[in-house]
């Protein structure tokens, strides 16, 4: 699947930004430099998104770019690391300007006790190194883009995955899983296996809507809710909320004449977002953009509406875990100068 970032196209929607005082923390965030499938998407981008919301800081996800080009290959992604780390630096010069606070990088926990030097490299390459994300988005379906390397969607129930995953646990980083909605049962394992990690699940699981999954939305809601309701009675698991605006979870707003209103974001997705915080709490759970990639469906200053309208009956301790409290916390953040 191949689409595109248009700005003009976006920019047919403006809205006022609603309670603009809100201090938020992005937990979820990627750069692209040169990617066939990505346009480039870099500090200056991300912060020109962020300026209508008081976002103060924001958590980088790997997105295997930045890569080190030569060297043992299992250490080649402590080159993203280091890549962010120095646009992070360079960003400190702008101390008004939405912050990079922390770096999620990747290593291959199949490699189980080995895996300890990758992990300890990335910690030396960046004092915003917080842990890592190994994807196990996968499906039998080739409608269904799945992470390369994966013959199937079993890889957080595998020994060595779990060997090197002891590791991670050990040496105190967190955990980002990126799966499908199908896989849920597998993290929730995970989850009750090493219950001292500490884990945040990305995107609600990524509820799919393309291939097989097509049109089967209010069909598949009941079971992706009672997982993760399984999941969330696993106190060591947070959960991002957001991801939904991506095109494969199939509600087509990046096919639309006019790309959608923050109303129209919450008229799809607010069932997901309720769930969510009712099976988690506030206190696990934490708003999030994903951008650039939800940025194909949807522009930041309406999504970030859209998650204060969806908050808007909440208490103000509440909305402050779900805006910048719980990821601050999960991820070790700084106060913002």
């Amino acid at each position: 699947m191949e689409f595109a970032i248009r700005e003009d196209w976006l920019a047919q929607i403006e809205e006022p930004v609603l309670d603009p005082e809100r201090i938020i923390v992005d937990p979820h965030h990627h750069f692209f430099a040169i990617r066939e499938s990505f346009q480039k998407y870099d500090l200056a981008k991300l912060r020109a998104d962020c300026a209508a919301h008081r976002v103060q800081q924001t958590v980088y996800l790997q997105c295997g770019e930045g890569y080190r080009k030569t060297g043992p290959e299992a250490l080649l992604p402590v080159g993203e690391t280091e890549w962010v780390d120095a646009i992070a630096v360079r960003g400190r010069h702008d101390r008004d300007a939405t912050q990079i606070g922390a770096i999620v990088g990747t290593a291959e926990l199949r490699l189980g006790a080995a895996v300890r030097e990758i992990l300890e490299a990335h910690q030396a390459a960046s004092p915003l190194f917080r842990g890592i994300r190994q994807a196990a988005a996968w499906d039998a379906s080739d409608l269904v883009p799945s992470r390369p390397g994966l013959t199937d969607g079993a890889l957080y129930r595998a020994p060595d995955f779990r060997a090197g995953f002891a590791v991670l646990a050990d040496m105190g980083l967190s955990f980002d899983a990126w799966h499908y909605h199908h896989q849920i049962p597998h993290l929730t394992d995970l989850a009750r296996a090493f219950p001292g990690a500490a884990i945040v699940l990305d995107h609600f699981g990524t509820p799919l809507g393309v291939g097989p999954y097509a049109g089967r939305h209010d069909e598949l809601f009941a079971s992706w809710a009672d997982d993760l309701s399984e999941l969330a009675t696993c106190p060591n698991v947070s959960l991002k909320l957001g991801g939904l605006a991506m095109p494969w979870n199939g509600f087509g707003f990046e096919a639309r004449a006019l790309p959608p209103t923050s109303d129209d974001i919450v008229a799809a997705h607010h069932h997901y977002y309720a769930h969510g915080i009712e099976a988690f709490g506030p206190a696990r759970c934490m708003f999030e953009s994903n951008f650039p990639v939800d940025k194909f469906s949807v522009s930041y200053t309406v999504l970030w509406n859209a998650f204060k309208k969806m908050s808007a009956d909440l208490t103000e301790d509440e909305k402050d875990r779900l805006f910048c409290g719980t990821a601050s916390e999960f991820y070790r953040l700084q106060q913002h100068a």
